[in-house]
């Protein structure tokens, strides 16, 4: 059974960093590098997802919606989904490109992507520079006929992680075209969360409170300079729920995945979560889930055999 992080006990550590907690979704579709023909077009069409396209060499005509773009030898374009867009060759030369289509679930990073108000990055700009090592060094075809599929598709996943992360910097530092307020506002409350994330993986919440400050809210709003009133409503605005309703998820399911493990008693599971005893533990977790901790624990261990019938 899988199990939430279990810290030590008070008076064991020198020295402690809580990482935020990652819990981003990406997806990759169509990756493909081209060389076409010298009468190639594509016709009008969209896509659900993002789309990074780089030539890399010769040049392509990519129209986007009535604009049209004449993209040369390290140009970037990045389209929105249901963006529509075509492209063909010039004056009949044959050119070479590459292509990616994502969605991620990172709230923040997509802030950033939905304020672009601009669709080509030339080959001169910080943006096309940053990412131009990077997109060469997924779009190289190398023969790994010797490595597990598994492995590829992970260093994949990796390398697109990386261009992102160089992608958001050098994105951030242009800052062409963006709502600075509204996007300090969504950076604010993911700075927030990751701090709740790091109150909900020590033993030290105490759940029974009624005022946010006991949840950490004014020590958060006093580290990021901010009112504990401008700390809640700037959460709420990004997540649409209040931090201390944020932190309660996020110990209901680190309590779910203590319940989980058998070998471990609720009384003990009580005493990592920071509860003073098992009762006050029971009443929070029936509070937040509708049942008990041991009715939780019963219906996991009889799950697996209602699946097997």
């Amino acid at each position: 059974m899988s199990t939430s992080f279990i810290p030590p006990e008070w008076g064991q550590s020198l020295a402690e960093t809580i990482f935020p907690d990652v819990q981003t979704t990406m997806n990759l579709f169509g990756i493909h590098l081209r060389t076409v023909s010298t009468d190639w077009q594509y016709p009008i069409h969209d896509h659900p997802q993002y789309e990074i396209n780089y030539v890399l060499q010769g040049q392509q005509l990519m129209t986007v919606g009535s604009q049209s773009y004449v993209q040369q030898e390290g140009d970037l374009m990045i389209l929105s989904p249901g963006t529509s867009h075509s492209s063909r060759t010039i004056d009949g030369q044959s050119f070479t490109y590459f292509c990616i289509h994502f969605d991620i679930d990172d709230r923040l990073f997509l802030s950033l992507l939905e304020r672009l108000n601009q669709v080509i990055f030339r080959q001169s700009s910080a943006v096309a520079q940053a990412l131009r090592p990077h997109l060469l060094k997924i779009a190289q075809p190398i023969d790994h006929t010797d490595e597990h599929i598994i492995t590829r598709r992970m260093r994949l996943q990796a390398s697109v992680f990386e261009l992102f992360g160089v992608l958001w910097e050098a994105i951030s530092n242009e800052a062409a075209g963006l709502a600075p307020a509204s996007y300090a506002h969504v950076e604010m409350a993911h700075q927030i969360a990751a701090r709740l994330q790091g109150i909900a993986n020590r033993n030290i919440v105490q759940l029974e409170a009624t005022s946010d400050s006991h949840y950490g809210i004014d020590d958060i709003a006093a580290e990021l300079g901010i009112s504990p009133s401008h700390c809640n409503r700037i959460f709420h605005q990004v997540f649409a729920i209040s931090p201390r309703s944020y932190l309660s998820n996020l110990v209901l399911h680190k309590s779910k995945l203590l319940l989980s493990d058998q070998r471990m008693s609720i009384q003990d599971i009580a005493s990592i979560l920071g509860y003073r005893d098992i009762a006050h533990f029971s009443r929070q977790f029936k509070r937040w889930s509708g049942i008990s901790p041991s009715h939780y624990r019963k219906n996991q261990m009889v799950m697996p055999s209602e699946c097997k019938a």
